[in-house]
């Protein structure tokens, strides 16, 4: 399982702009370059699972630090 490294505003943000992106697959039903809005899939998916392959990459993570 990954790590969880993205937070609350963060994965707010990536679900928001992920289902605005789907939903302009739907709507846009004549555009030449419809299949563009499916790439709203990976932050959907990024948002949901709570971790981004690519900030694992770079060491990066929006979520907060536990205390202990």
């Amino acid at each position: 399982m990954l790590a969880k490294n993205v937070g609350g505003i963060d994965r707010a943000l990536r679900i928001v702009v992920g289902l605005a992106l789907i939903a302009g697959f739907f709507l846009n039903t004549e555009g030449a370059y419809r299949w563009l809005y499916l790439i709203g899939i990976v932050p959907l998916a990024t948002g949901l699972m709570q971790s981004c392959p690519l900030y694992s990459i770079l060491g990066l993570s929006t979520c907060p630090m536990k205390r202990g």
